[in-house]
């Protein structure tokens, strides 16, 4: 990819901030390593456009003048504003020096023109603003977008003054969830899943001198089979007779020139192409020429990976994905680009790309990108590590007619803005049945914009039967629907496996699908769900898995990093080995629970001696049931004897032919508090509940008790509200 010449971040025009208190991110919670890398003169200074590419260009990120605005205000022209906010940064970020929300507010600021621009066209480009946006240049309207995850452009040449400063005002209306507009995850009192909205620019601010007769956008689709590019070149002003010049490069080597029209697809030759993959992610240089008049007017430099996604059969008959014609289990993370400084903004670019690399060093080689489209550079670094993308649309309520327009339009516009990166192999019409409406021709309509990738109609519970995969999502699984003869399998989300880091949580609160008390229980429960996956890819053929999370995000701890990214939650090379399918021996079970098969336990529901978990305790007396014990409807139970009461006290004697090499662990389902002791020596007190049962450490005095013969098992369960059950058996960790 060409590199661009970066023009320096303007500060304010002298007069308008240089009064002002120094910008500082707000404290309260906690942030990433890279929020002290950001500053007024380096917030995101990258060139934003990387598949269309210009030397000359001017970042206006940096601090804005800012103030509360009303519905019926005029823009503030010729007026300082009250306050600043550090661009690109929303205004409810740490990052934005405000964090605090505003649903109607102004930005203002000035620039000079460089010189050197004289005689050309000047466009002003936005990354995204979220939610509605009204531009003012020189007191003059310039134009609006509504749209809050798609850029938008303007040609503001004729409000120009031919010298001095020049004066900017952006008023941005964001209703948040009061309305029903896309806006994904974003609320106005963050819960659970819910979060913290963005309000405002979140997305580099730039301008760009562009000639009179030029290139405004290019549409690329790799034809592998056909072993072409084809490329439209869409030319602003242009007239019969202008021709463009295409040319692909791998590396310094030429690759294939050829000349076309504008607005006519080209088929640019790609002979013996190096075909695009997470194993092997090969991009080719593209340089795109306009000819206007008999003369070289524009040019662009831009990129292109040679890669087919499609839908067939493997050996078994099995629909499947197939990537450049074989199957490839995708296996990613549901990755929903939210940071505790910046929100819906990264602090840096460096940040941007961290995640990704993240997710590639734990050897997944997909990324669910859930209800967000990100900055074009996030997708740039997916196309160059190595990750196949699926890209949600943003959900709103969709429950008006004007609301459903609105979601279709931006669905059209998400697509168009992004469809040219090889990374995106799936479009996500709808996640579960959030704004759910015309499935089945939002469907139609998506694989008609795009027919060279697949679609998925909705990810999880509302599956209407059309599109390219049926889609389960099943806390924390995993589980599988049945392939079918024209679509393939997915496990769309899955796991949501909690574990608290202390001194890296967004506040006090915490949630998870299913929490663990520490990093090695996790890991265990961690692999048998990944075990479990790749039974499934096998029978019935599950063909792709998400994950939740790649990181934490609030107050949902579920994420396999901390919401600041400073600590990975399990070990990498462990992760790693359990995603692609590398797994170490099963653990031997000496003690099975009623998973295997229900037992014979003691019990009582009445508090008894004090040393009821003494081995040779006499429980004669106790009643005998079979295991597990507790109510119908709780979560992961298998009830063989019911229990309803506050409290249980359960015994056993086991026999133990062989303790094989390895750790003992317990396998372990709880809800609520218990205390196991094995052998008269305690276990493992957890505190709390789960939903399943898993895998946890026994203490080392109580595994030095477990010998071959008789042993004993006693367990203590306490229950205040709610469903409730509690069973145990011992297994072996084998190295």
């Amino acid at each position: 990819m060409r590199t661009s010449r970066l023009v320096p971040v303007l500060a304010l025009a002298a007069g308008l901030g240089a009064a002002r208190a120094a910008w500082a991110p707000v404290p309260g919670n906690i942030m990433t390593r890279w929020a002290a890398q950001v500053s007024p003169t380096n917030a995101h200074p990258e060139y934003p456009r990387p598949q269309m590419t210009r030397p000359d260009w001017l970042c206006l990120n940096g601090l804005w003048q800012f103030s509360t605005a009303t519905a019926s205000q005029a823009a503030p022209v010729g007026q300082t504003l009250a306050e600043q906010i550090l661009v690109p940064y929303p205004v409810e970020s740490a990052l934005s020096g405000l964090k605090r929300h505003e649903s109607r507010m102004w930005y203002r600021r000035t620039f000079d023109v460089p010189a050197a621009w004289s005689g050309q066209r000047v466009l002003i480009h936005f990354g995204a603003v979220d939610w509605q946006a009204t531009v003012v240049v020189n007191g003059k309207h310039i134009g609006g977008h509504r749209g809050g995850f798609t850029g938008f452009s303007f040609d503001i040449t004729s409000a120009l003054k031919p010298a001095g400063p020049q004066e900017i005002i952006v008023g941005v209306y964001d209703p948040t969830d009061t309305q029903g507009q896309p806006r994904g995850k974003q609320v106005l009192n963050p819960n659970g899943i819910w979060y913290t909205p963005s309000s405002g620019i979140w997305q580099t601010v730039w301008l760009e001198p562009v000639p009179n007769a030029r290139i405004d956008k290019l549409k690329i689709v790799p034809d592998v089979d056909a072993g072409v590019v084809r490329v439209n070149v869409k030319a602003v002003n242009s007239e019969a007779g202008d021709t463009v010049h295409l040319k692909a490069m791998d590396g310094t080597t030429v690759v294939s020139e050829i000349d076309g029209a504008p607005g006519k697809d080209i088929a640019l030759p790609v002979p013996n192409a190096k075909l695009w993959s997470p194993a092997s992610p090969t991009l080719y240089d593209l340089t795109v020429t306009l000819n206007h008049s008999g003369a070289k007017a524009d040019k662009v430099g831009s990129y292109f990976g040679m890669r087919k996604i499609a839908l067939g059969k493997d050996a078994r008959g099995i629909t499947r994905p197939l990537l450049n014609g074989q199957f490839v289990f995708q296996v990613g993370p549901l990755d929903q680009g939210f940071w505790p400084d910046g929100l819906l903004a990264a602090p840096t670019d460096d940040a941007l790309k961290y995640d990704l690399e993240v997710e590639k060093q734990l050897g997944f080689n997909m990324v669910r990108k859930h209800i967000k489209v990100e900055p074009d550079r996030w997708y740039y670094w997916c196309d160059k590590l190595g990750l196949m993308v699926w890209q949600d649309m943003v959900s709103g309520n969709n429950d008006t007619a004007d609301w459903k327009i609105e979601f279709e339009k931006e669905l059209v516009q998400t697509i168009d803005a992004v469809s040219n990166h090889p990374c995106i192999v799936t479009w996500v019409v709808f996640n579960e049945g959030w704004g759910q409406f015309d499935t089945e021709r939002l469907t139609a309509r998506t694989k008609q914009l795009d027919p060279t990738r697949l679609v998925n109609n909705a990810t999880g519970w509302t599956d209407r039967g059309v599109g390219d995969m049926v889609d389960w999502h099943v806390y924390p699984g995993p589980g599988s629907p049945n392939p079918e003869p024209t679509r393939m399998a997915v496990l769309g989300e899955f796991g949501g496996l909690g574990l608290v880091i202390d001194n890296h949580l967004w506040n006090t609160g915490s949630w998870s699908y299913a929490g663990y008390p520490d990093q090695a229980t996790l890991t265990q429960a961690f692999l048998d769900l990944w075990r479990g996956v790749y039974r499934l890819r096998d029978n019935p053929g599950l063909s792709a898995v998400v994950y939740t999370q790649t990181t934490d995000v609030e107050v949902e701890i579920n994420g396999l990093m901390t919401y600041d990214r400073a600590v990975i939650k399990m070990d990498p090379a462990k992760v790693k080995a359990y995603v692609t399918g590398n797994f170490p021996p099963p653990p031997v079970t000496i003690l099975p629970t009623a998973e295997t098969k229900p037992a014979a336990w003691k019990y009582v529901t009445v508090k008894p001696a004090a040393n009821w978990f003494a081995v040779g305790f006499g429980d004669s007396s106790w009643s005998s049931g079979a295991s597990g014990f507790g109510t119908a409807g709780t979560p992961g139970a298998i009830i063989g004897t019911t229990w309803n009461t506050n409290d249980i006290w359960i015994r056993r004697t086991f026999n133990v032919d062989a303790i094989p090499a390895g750790t003992p662990v317990l396998r372990l389902h709880h809800d609520e508090d218990c205390e196991v002791y094995v052998n008269g020596v305690l276990a493992i007190a957890p505190t709390g509940y789960v939903t399943s049962y898993q895998y946890v450490s026994m203490t080392p005095e109580s595994i030095a008790t477990l010998h071959v013969g008789a042993n004993t098992i006693a367990i203590h369960c306490h229950q205040t509200v709610g469903g409730q059950y509690i069973d145990a058996g011992i297994s072996v960790m084998q190295e």
